[in-house]
């Protein structure tokens, strides 16, 4: 069996795309997907886009929502 350290090596020299694949099978091993809330999150990001494309809701660029919230937290 591999330790710890060999897993992790293993791991990081996988291409990116790869990566992220096994990221997300531990993710989901710790968090399990809800298909209730799943479907709640994508009513939530129809409506964000509806009022996004509409103009009722401006966007916010990232870098000035990170500033914020250095300013906000002091980070």
């Amino acid at each position: 069996m591999h330790n710890i350290e060999d897993i992790i090596q293993e791991a990081t020299s996988l291409p990116v795309e790869e990566r992220i694949i096994v990221v997300d099978s531990l993710l989901r091993t710790l968090n399990m997907p809800d298909p209730d809330i799943d479907k709640e999150w994508a009513v939530v990001a129809k409506r964000r886009l509806a009022e996004l494309r509409s103009g009722r809701v401006n966007p916010v660029p990232g870098d000035q929502v990170f500033a914020r919230i250095r300013e906000r937290f002091g980070r």
